[in-house]
């Protein structure tokens, strides 16, 4: 078995596929290989941070904006997805805001935080319903591809693997059975 039919078993065992799996199989361009696109503006950085941070708001534990996943974004939209998945997201941060405005009359950097929850709501409900009737040739829904960049972002981040994730950088012996108390956090390794 390749790697690249491992990755497809994987994805399907999770329900889905996995956007910029290409990265996992070949690793991110190089040089002349990189989008022909801009790195994207710090403003939209910053939006990215925002719609992130909604996603996985600060509570007890750091949000995705001190995981710096707006540049996480950046680097694997620009360095690691394909033309048309890159098309798909950049086209989507404005699809965002047109959202916002429509919805709440405002931009989504100027809403209030609770606004800001229920626009992603919205389209976290519009994505799912995208899904269901989605050719395999069609385009992954642009909200669909923020969710998983912000998801892999923080979670692989030092912030998210050793603050909201419990992390231990060598791990000793095996253990098959290791006790579990309500609300103990997940395992980073």
């Amino acid at each position: 078995m390749n790697r690249r039919e491992a990755l497809s078993r994987v994805a399907v065992l999770v329900g889905g596929t996995v956007v910029g799996a290409e990265f996992f199989l070949s690793g991110c361009k190089t040089g002349a290989d990189k989008a022909a696109g801009l790195p994207l503006s710090k403003e939209t950085i910053a939006l990215l941070d925002e719609i992130a941070e909604t996603i996985i708001p600060a509570t007890s534990t750091p949000g995705a904006k001190e995981a710096k996943v707006g540049e996480f974004m950046n680097t694997m939209v620009m360095d690691c997805y394909e033309e048309k998945d890159q098309k798909v997201f950049l086209e989507g941060i404005g699809k965002v805001n047109e959202a916002c405005e429509k919805m709440h009359k405002t931009d989504f950097m100027s809403a209030t935080p609770q606004q800001r929850k229920d626009l992603l709501i919205a389209l976290d409900k519009e994505a799912k319903e995208y899904q269901k009737s989605k050719k395999p040739e069609d385009p992954t829904h642009y909200f669909s591809l923020m969710k998983q960049l912000t998801l892999l972002g923080f979670f692989t981040s030092e912030v998210g693997a050793t603050k909201a994730l419990r992390y231990v950088a060598v791990p000793g012996k095996y253990e098959g059975c290791v006790p579990y108390k309500k609300g103990d956090r997940a395992w980073a390794t």
